[in-house]
């Protein structure tokens, strides 16, 4: 029984990155071996144990054959005779198919240390046509690893792939755990570049990828190009350390563009309720979390609104902040602000301006904050009045605090 680190840990630590996480492969042993020696088993598809002291993951060697579609269509196999190198053959590419035995020997059969060394993403063998999952990981370590390139073959393979319809059997939960993970990576942006590149954006997020071609006015755009302007916004979010809910409400807030009719470019009369719209329909079928659903929602149908809060009257953000559900969830509302910020600096030349519309609502806020609603309230039944009667009377109170401060 022999023992290798493998993949993300050897690549990391070639490159000079931290390593939190350690997986590790066992050539020689059967799943009765492992156990006998204390490991815990964890693994459904195929043999995990988890290390009796660290609980870190040891697999068995392993090989796979494809037996229909989609992330799940495999059979493993795993048996003391597969060797070090038929695991690493199944791997997705080239830098993660380096292993490392306890003695800190390498072993890189398929030149994934050159590959490091060259910034490149290659795919192991054709083998990686098999799993339309790893167009998506590639995409997302393009993200993370942003001086590196997809080689030419490898982005070749994937647009086969697409062609050939093996993304359209896709789980969507996996295809938001890499689209989310990837989101949060250092420059997301890349991710989208990819997958456009190949062709898969079309096919798992058709609301994104119409953006590109479609211009905009050029006194608020100087980038014009919509799709430009999201991948502007994307790197914002990623430079401002945006929570994910964040990035993904900036992904999702011009939807409603991309179905603008041409004869009305490059205005976007009512984008902001075509994009909600268009929004709701893509977190269905990605099944994405409440937390990023609620807040791209407000962002799509209020950020223009947002951006104009400094002309705005007292009344007319105390409205604002009401239908931004910013007195019961304050902290949403500044991550909603935040999304905004992005939008308004996500733009060619812009990135280093200011956004004195985020200071003035949150201002109004803390001011409207400042009404006691409950003594309103108190007093009012006092008078007899209640319901509707009583909320006018916070309105307008919450208004009268906002003139004065403002």
């Amino acid at each position: 029984m022999k023992v290798y680190m493998v993949g993300g840990a050897v690549r990391d630590r070639l490159l000079g990155l931290p390593v939190s996480d350690r997986d590790w492969v066992v050539v020689g042993a059967t799943p009765e071996a492992m156990i006998a020696s204390g490991f815990t088993p964890v693994g459904r598809d195929f043999p995990v144990f988890l290390h009796p002291q660290t609980h870190e993951e040891y697999a068995l060697a392993r090989t796979e054959r494809k037996t229909g579609h989609g992330y799940h269509g495999f059979v493993f196999h795993a048996a003391p005779d597969v060797t070090l190198e038929q695991d690493l053959q199944r791997r997705d590419l080239t830098i993660n198919a380096i292993a490392e035995d306890e003695d800190g020997r390498l072993i890189d059969p398929f030149g994934g240390v050159r590959d490091l060394q060259d910034q490149v993403l290659r795919h192991v063998s054709p083998a990686f046509a098999e799993d339309p999952v790893r167009i998506l990981r590639v995409a997302r370590f393009a993200a993370r690893f942003t001086e590196f390139s997809v080689a030419a073959e490898t982005l070749m393979l994937m647009r086969q792939m697409v062609e050939h319809g093996e993304v359209d059997h896709l789980v969507p939960e996996r295809v938001w755990q890499e689209l989310s993970r990837g989101l949060m990576e250092k420059k997301p942006s890349r991710m989208f570049e990819v997958l456009r590149e190949c062709g898969a954006l079309a096919r798992l997020l058709p609301e994104v990828d119409r953006l590109w071609g479609v211009p905009q006015r050029a006194e608020y755009h100087p980038e014009v190009d919509t799709g430009m302007h999201l991948m502007l916004v994307l790197d914002m979010a990623a430079r401002l350390k945006a929570s994910l809910p964040v990035r993904f409400a900036c992904l999702t807030h011009d939807l409603g563009k991309g179905t603008t009719p041409p004869q009305l470019w490059p205005r976007h009369i009512g984008h902001e309720q075509r994009s909600v719209g268009l929004l709701r329909q893509l977190c269905v079928r990605l099944r994405v979390p409440s937390d990023c659903r609620e807040i791209a929602e407000v962002v799509a149908r209020e950020h223009g609104n947002i951006h104009r809060a400094g002309e705005w009257t007292a009344a007319a953000l105390v409205r604002l902040l009401e239908r931004c559900d910013a007195f019961r969830k304050p902290e949403r509302f500044e991550e909603i602000l935040l999304a905004c910020e992005c939008d308004a600096r996500g733009r060619l030349g812009l990135g280093e301006q200011d956004y004195p519309q985020g200071q003035r609502l949150r201002r109004a806020l803390r001011a409207a904050q400042g009404v006691d609603a409950g003594e309103i309230a108190r007093q009012a039944q006092a008078r007899g009045l209640s319901g509707p009667r009583i909320a006018t009377l916070i309105h307008e109170a919450r208004v009268a605090a906002v003139a004065q401060a403002l």
